[in-house]
């Protein structure tokens, strides 16, 4: 994956998650898109974390051990204007709702897509006029290109070589950032349906096999024969085009 120069690195990032495994993998995945970030695992953590230095953003997730993340989300609103995106497992509207009123700025449900929390993330700066977000240095991507394709982040549409505009499924989308997340990295049927779906592939199961076929029909050149998204047998599948990204 591409990465920024330090001195282009000025957006800080607080993760607040009490999931180890779900919050270093962000943290990583945002560090790697060219983003400074900052860890916790519960409200005592996130208020050292302010305390040792400002941060532009807050991820927060509602299900934290003591004091959830909706109280959270309110006592951080008591406070200095700090834009902050509610992260949870909680999908009904109710929930949603809930997170929204306490005054974040923006709600996103697991599972989720890395690629779409760094869109959500650099429309919020935008949104809330942040220093970051006027000076340029969010460090989150804009476009990303691979071999002669480019995927717009910011309108969730794919552009052929000619330039001529290809629509994407949701579905489409999703699995096409996945893959430019981990560009030359196989990723396992398991990898791929745990990420898209939240649950592991059954030994029968060929739903992830049948959205990369459909997915190739729009970006290879012959389907049949897989130039960009290669299948490595018995292992899963392999983006093996060059990916470039335009901040």
């Amino acid at each position: 994956m591409h990465t920024v120069p330090v001195e282009q690195r000025s957006t800080r990032i607080l993760i607040v998650d009490d999931d180890t495994e779900i919050r270093t993998l962000l943290a990583e995945f945002l560090e790697d898109n060219g983003l400074v970030v900052a860890q916790a695992a519960e409200g005592a953590g996130m208020q050292a974390a302010l305390d040792a230095e400002p941060v532009d953003l807050v991820v927060l997730d509602i299900n934290l051990p003591g004091t959830d993340g909706l109280e959270l989300c309110r006592a951080l609103r008591a406070g200095p204007d700090l834009p902050v995106i509610m992260l949870t497992a909680r999908t009904s509207p109710v929930d949603r709702i809930a997170g929204l009123e306490t005054g974040a700025d923006d709600y996103v449900c697991k599972p989720f897509e890395p690629l779409e929390l760094l869109s959500r993330i650099r429309s919020v700066l935008r949104r809330t006029g942040s220093a970051a977000a006027r000076d340029g240095g969010s460090g989150i991507p804009a476009r990303i290109h691979f071999g002669h394709w480019t995927l717009d982040v910011n309108e969730r549409h794919l552009i052929d070589p000619q330039g001529v505009l290809v629509l994407l499924s949701g579905m489409e989308y999703r699995m096409l950032s996945l893959f430019l997340e981990r560009p030359n990295t196989i990723l396992s049927r398991n990898h791929v349906m745990e990420r898209l779906h939240g649950r592991d592939s059954g030994p029968f199961d060929r739903s992830i096999d049948l959205q990369v076929s459909r997915l190739r029909q729009k970006i290879e050149v012959n389907s049949r024969d897989p130039k960009i998204i290669r299948t490595v047998r018995h292992a899963g599948y392999i983006l093996t085009a060059p990916v470039r990204v335009v901040y």
